[in-house]
């Protein structure tokens, strides 16, 4: 089984706020990211894929196709964008770290398996919210 990654960066806003909680248990549970005008970072993103080399293109996925479903499908939709108001798969979400990558799997893994005629599969979506806090998952 070979893996190969793709290193994406976007920079976004959001707010972490349930609106079946007072102010206060948000301000409680979530602290400054509760924020009524929200708050932004600069997430890192690997997304891993995985499978057998064709041996035709010498490829598990070409790069470039990887690339191309990962900006149209994720990057040009949340880039520089409010998560919880701008993008259409995160409305009425949490948009915690976790319910990112959630997202972002339902999307770009059936992308990854069309566009290798189910050989390969998307393996993680590791993304870092900071430079010290990440989540990784593996579609478990």
């Amino acid at each position: 089984m070979m893996y190969l990654s793709r290193d994406v960066h976007f920079s976004a806003a959001h707010k972490l706020y349930n609106e079946d909680w007072s102010k206060e248990k948000n301000s409680e549970v979530y602290g400054v990211c509760s924020n009524e005008y929200y708050h932004g970072h600069n997430f890192d993103m690997t997304v891993t894929v995985k499978g057998p080399v064709d041996p035709e293109t010498g490829f598990v996925i070409n790069f470039k196709d990887l690339k191309r479903i990962v900006n149209d499908e994720i990057i040009e939709k949340v880039d520089h964008k409010n998560l919880n108001i701008d993008v259409d798969f995160l409305k009425g979400k949490l948009t915690s770290c976790e319910n990112l990558i959630l997202e972002f799997w339902k999307i770009l893994e059936p992308k990854i398996r069309e566009a290798t005629d189910n050989r390969a599969q998307l393996h993680c979506i590791k993304l870092k919210e900071t430079d010290k806090n990440y989540a990784e998952y593996y579609g478990e």
